[in-house]
């Protein structure tokens, strides 16, 4: 141990830096039942602070370095910036040359599996049933073997409002869930209004208009949300005729063209060479990767 040690970081410095590791194993075991956005992002920084300071301290304590430990504790939290920064950018160029579809297409659940057999899926359906909301369809749409998004339509009982509840697996193992309420109006805009909290970096159709709150996990909040929405549109809410899965469909087919047209996405033709996401495109997912798993904020839409 180097001199004079004991004088810059005392004892209650190793501590601390304990006492927050087993805060973060409880918080990731926690969320594992909770799937909580607001306590994964915590979470994520504690983990940041914890190898700043924690990596800092194991290099003082094996006279590593004779730097000061503030100075010590500053490059090992840029050092963990950069490691992230490349991890999440050499993630998202894999995910540009994989066969991951980015616009996956859905078809009908017939496995009737939609609703995971958790306390907060049962709450969920409790809450539906208590305010009217009635099943339309189920849906599933397979990414990768053993990697299924789940979606699960309701409207509301004046068809004016319609619920996605969209569940898919996480790397940690949580199982995710996601709300999507939609509206459309008589010219044909639509309002959204979702927590989705994964990583788009592309462009909607002009006549969407979208609010996303990706730390809002309450539906009950979310839908006042919406209907706060609705009640400022001049036009007329009209109801939801076409089924789901045909509406659904289309979405994919229409997101993926006008991000062509943008140019975030390369043409089908070009996947081979250069990717199926252009270099602005994968510059906005790795933004708004940053800004999902440190801030639970988007890029901004409109």
């Amino acid at each position: 141990m180097p001199s004079g040690f004991e004088n810059e970081i005392s004892s209650l410095m190793g501590s601390i830096i304990t006492f927050v590791a087993f805060l973060s194993i409880a918080l990731s075991f926690g969320n594992s039942k909770l799937g909580l956005v607001g306590l994964e992002i915590l979470n994520r920084w504690l983990r940041w602070f914890l190898f700043a300071f924690g990596f800092a301290y194991f290099i003082r304590f094996a006279e590593l370095s004779e730097r000061p430990y503030w100075l010590l504790v500053i490059s090992c939290f840029l050092g963990w910036l950069l490691m992230e920064t490349l991890f999440n950018w050499i993630t998202v160029s894999l995910l540009s040359k994989s066969d991951f579809p980015l616009f996956p297409k859905y078809q009908l659940n017939r496995d009737n599996d939609e609703w995971p057999n958790q306390p907060r899926f049962i709450k969920i359906r409790e809450w539906l049933r208590e305010n009217e909301f009635k099943p339309v369809q189920h849906l599933k749409s397979y990414l990768v073997e053993q990697i299924t998004i789940r979606s699960s339509f309701y409207q509301s009982s004046d068809s004016t409002v319609r619920i996605q509840i969209m569940s898919m697996p996480q790397r940690s193992g949580v199982l995710s869930c996601c709300f999507i309420l939609s509206s459309t109006t008589e010219s044909g805009k639509r309002i959204i209004t979702d927590n989705v909290n994964l990583p788009f970096g592309g462009v909607y159709p002009e006549n969407w208009i979208l609010e996303r709150k990706p730390l809002n996990g309450s539906l009950e909040k979310l839908l006042k949300v919406h209907k706060n929405r609705l009640t400022k549109q001049s036009e007329k809410i009209v109801d939801w005729k076409q089924a789901p899965l045909d509406e659904l469909n289309k979405q994919q087919f229409l997101l993926e063209e006008v991000n062509v047209q943008e140019g975030l996405m390369n043409p089908q033709n070009l996947h081979e060479e250069f990717g199926k996401i252009s270099q602005e495109g994968r510059y906005r997912i790795w933004k708004e990767v940053w800004l999902l798993n440190y801030l639970g904020r988007t890029v901004g839409y409109k």
